[in-house]
């Protein structure tokens, strides 16, 4: 008999330091709202990954750790297999706090102040912070724009291709003809590709992920990622990537150890991505088929409310990224309505700069997601 988890239950998450509910005040300006914003999720981890975790904690010492060990290679050898029937080589994994570090490390290695790194848009903004943050040069290509994208990677001070695979926060899923073309596009042209996959293990059915060390070749590369995402314990800290190149490697791991000081791992986390890579599959599989429905149910209320939007669930992840400009909704009265009627936290699309759309996390027991789709369909109807 197949596992029975429960995602309807409602977890209060206010007094926890949490980002999304205690921290709504800090974007929105109100206190208090209910939110559809950071993209965590409100449920519980998995019990087999707490059950790990209360395990650990019983041992009582936590002294440094270190992840170069088979308990840790072997779990993402596992997952990489039974989840992407893709067999990686575990000499090539590094180690990081979190992808979003990662990525800056190795934006450091491969550019120099001023250089463009390529990236599709809408952007997930904490992209868009590192970039900018580093001094380097965001040079947005529109998501499925293969032309746009060849004339970016051809620039001569174009030194990266940063891929979020599946997107965020369209949801898009990307093809192997797509993958093959931007990876053959890249070599051409001398461009590294960064591959943040953190999104991948929540495809939704009838779409397939392809992890970049399938179509990357010999050009300059490395995947990062996190079971953080799928199995909801950003809080842990922790992510792991690939990196192709042997020198590039050791310099990514010689920078951790010296500059940044990071050699040693959170040992929670490798508990938590070990139990989750080795026994939390069933779990994952009924969080992401409950949801597809919260996803339905929202694409249900929309057809219902506002036909002519045509919108329906993203391939991949639990964040709702709906087109508004069919509407012609005003973005801030939008926002005004929806925060100081609703009382609802709903992040706008400016800030993945594209304007006249929203997005709504969805990551969330179902009563919430009706709640959070009815204030928005009221929302957008006072403002019409």
């Amino acid at each position: 008999m197949s596992p029975s988890y429960d995602f309807d239950t409602v977890v209060d998450r206010r007094g926890t330091w949490s980002v999304q509910w205690d921290g709504v005040a800090d974007r929105f300006g109100v206190a208090g709202l209910l939110p559809f914003t950071i993209s965590d999720m409100d449920f519980a981890t998995a019990p087999e990954v707490l059950a790990a975790l209360r395990d650990r904690l019983g041992h009582g010492v936590f002294g440094y750790t270190d992840w170069q060990h088979d308990d840790f290679r072997s779990a993402i050898a596992h997952w990489f297999a039974t989840r992407h029937d893709t067999r990686i080589d575990t000499g090539q994994l590094v180690y990081g706090p979190s992808v979003l570090n990662q990525l800056s490390q190795l934006l450091r290695m491969w550019t120099r102040p001023g250089d463009g790194v390529v990236v599709h848009v809408p952007v997930y903004d904490g992209f868009r912070k590192a970039i900018g943050g580093l001094g380097r040069e965001l040079r947005g290509v529109p998501v499925g724009d293969a032309d746009a994208l060849e004339r970016e990677l051809a620039r001569p001070d174009a030194k990266v291709l940063l891929l979020c695979s599946p997107h965020n926060p369209t949801g898009r899923v990307w093809t192997e003809d797509e993958l093959t073309g931007m990876a053959a596009s890249a070599a051409r042209h001398g461009v590294a590709v960064i591959s943040d996959e953190i999104h991948a293990d929540f495809v939704h059915e009838g779409h397939r992920h392809l992890p970049w060390t399938r179509v990357a070749g010999q050009a300059r590369w490395a995947l990062i990622t996190s079971g953080s995402k799928a199995f909801n314990f950003p809080a842990l800290t922790g992510s792991y990537g690939l990196i192709g190149d042997p020198a590039d490697r050791a310099e990514y791991l010689r920078r951790m150890a010296t500059g940044e000081g990071l050699e040693s791992p959170a040992v929670l986390s490798l508990t938590a991505h070990i139990a989750a890579y080795r026994e939390g599959g069933p779990w994952l599989d009924a969080a992401r088929g409950y949801i597809a429905g919260n996803l339905d149910l929202v694409a249900d209320r929309l057809a219902a409310a506002f036909p002519e939007l045509g919108w329906r669930p993203p391939q991949a992840g639990y964040l709702a990224w709906i087109d508004l400009r069919p509407l012609g909704v005003d973005d801030d009265a939008l926002q005004r309505v929806l925060i100081e009627r609703e009382k609802v936290a709903v992040m706008p699309g400016a800030v993945y700069g594209s304007d006249g759309f929203v997005r709504l996390n969805v990551g969330c027991p179902r009563s919430k997601t009706q709640a959070g789709v009815d204030a928005l369909v009221r929302g957008i109807r006072a403002v019409r």
